[in-house]
């Protein structure tokens, strides 16, 4: 990562966003004022937002499908009544 350079030999993905942060580090009265910076840079290593919202989706998929599922079988009678109907 300090090098700049990825597994390929080319910049890194993140190597950008990591100059962008290092320098409001130097320049900065307050740490506090990259704050920003510094997400983006975590982000980009981690894609922990990225994950999360995957998930989120994902969640709300099964979610609707199980809810589609339980209509279709109270509409139809169920398992059971399918097998003795």
């Amino acid at each position: 990562m300090a090098s700049g350079f990825g597994t390929k030999g080319y910049a890194g993905r993140c190597y950008e966003t990591w100059q962008d942060f290092s320098k409001c580090m130097s320049n900065a009265a307050d740490p506090s004022e990259c704050m920003l910076k510094r997400e983006d840079y975590f982000e980009c290593l981690h894609h922990r937002k990225e994950i999360a919202k995957y998930n989120a989706i994902k969640a709300e998929m099964v979610n609707k499908l199980q809810k589609a599922k339980e209509k279709e079988d109270a509409e139809s009678g169920g398992f059971f009544s399918s097998l003795f109907g």
